[in-house]
């Protein structure tokens, strides 16, 4: 049972990233092969699922895509994160610090809250 869920995640895994390939950079095999290191037969067996991406391998394609790793690896949602990043670069270090206190305060509220 176990091997099955691996598989499946492996075939959804190669197909998220033949997605980013194809949609998203508009490449084809051998370009994104050589921007991210290896080569266009071993990517066809990534995105086919019967490969998988090592850690240098990931990281490029994470740094040439904008999306995270959790996305590429498990299909997790990153736009949340993308648009705090962006948010977030408007404010100082400090107001960052502050900001963050006071969404610890409200966490500690509202998990103490009583209903």
């Amino acid at each position: 049972m176990q091997k099955k869920i691996e598989l499946n995640e492996q075939v959804l895994r190669g197909l998220r990233i033949k997605n980013i390939r194809e949609n998203e950079l508009k490449l084809n095999k051998t370009d994104l092969a050589k921007r991210i290191g290896i080569s266009s037969q071993f990517l066809s067996l990534v995105e086919s699922g019967k490969g998988n991406l090592t850690y240098k391998s990931l990281k490029n394609l994470r740094d040439i895509s904008s999306h995270s790793a959790d996305y590429i690896l498990y299909g997790l949602d990153d736009s949340v994160l993308n648009n705090t990043k962006e948010y977030l670069e408007f404010f100082s270090e400090d107001e960052l610090k502050s900001g963050l206190d006071i969404l610890k305060d409200l966490v500690y509220v509202l998990k103490n809250k009583k209903y």
